[in-house]
Parts: structure tokens; C-alpha cells; sequence
């Protein structure tokens, strides 16, 4: 995965126009993003799905789960910011989110 090097405002929002719906939280710094999916069955399967990559990539985003929506948040803990390792999953969960 990708260096565990933090990155600066102007690099996360960078970051953010070649990722889908990800926004950056000013108060984490964290990433951000909430997906809706059909229902309850949809979200937890894209759950375990994404946690599935992110065991791969040894990096861990919060997860929250209501009902049919899906709040993801990313941040590199031990750094106290968003790095290239949170960029690289943010860009992983997006391969692996339903279309259509």
C-alpha cells in the first residue's frame, strides 16, 4: 500500500477530484463518504466487501452502517492526518462500490 507520508490540504483536495463522492472533514482531518444502497442486505455486503480490501491493504476505515446507508471515514491514526494510504483505499472502496 501506498507510504505513510501525511499529506497537506492542497494534496488531499487533489486527491478528492480523482475520487467518487469523498470529502474532506476539515475538523479530523478524515475523509468522508456516505453511500445509499438498495436496502439493509446491499450495505452489509458492501461492508464486508470493503472490509475484505481493506484487511489487504492492512488499513482500516471507520464504518457506520444504518439501514441502507453506509458512512465511510478515513484517516491515518498514527499520523493524526489523511495520507496516501487513506487516498490509495478511498480509490480501492470506489472500484469495489456497485454501479448503477
Amino acid at each position: 500500500m501506498g507510504e505513510t507520508v501525511k499529506l497537506t490540504e492542497e494534496q488531499i483536495r487533489d486527491g478528492l477530484t480523482r475520487l467518487d463522492g469523498w470529502e474532506l472533514d476539515p475538523e479530523g482531518p478524515v475523509l468522508r463518504r456516505t453511500l445509499r444502497l438498495v436496502g439493509f442486505p446491499e450495505a452489509v455486503s458492501l461492508v464486508n466487501t470493503v472490509a475484505q480490501a481493506a484487511e489487504q491493504a492492512g488499513h482500516h476505515p471507520d464504518i457506520d452502517i444504518r439501514y441502507d446507508t453506509v458512512h465511510l471515514a478515513l484517516a491515518t491514526h498514527s499520523e493524526g492526518a489523511v495520507t496516501e494510504k487513506d487516498m490509495a483505499l478511498a480509490a480501492r472502496i470506489d472500484e469495489l462500490v456497485p454501479q448503477g
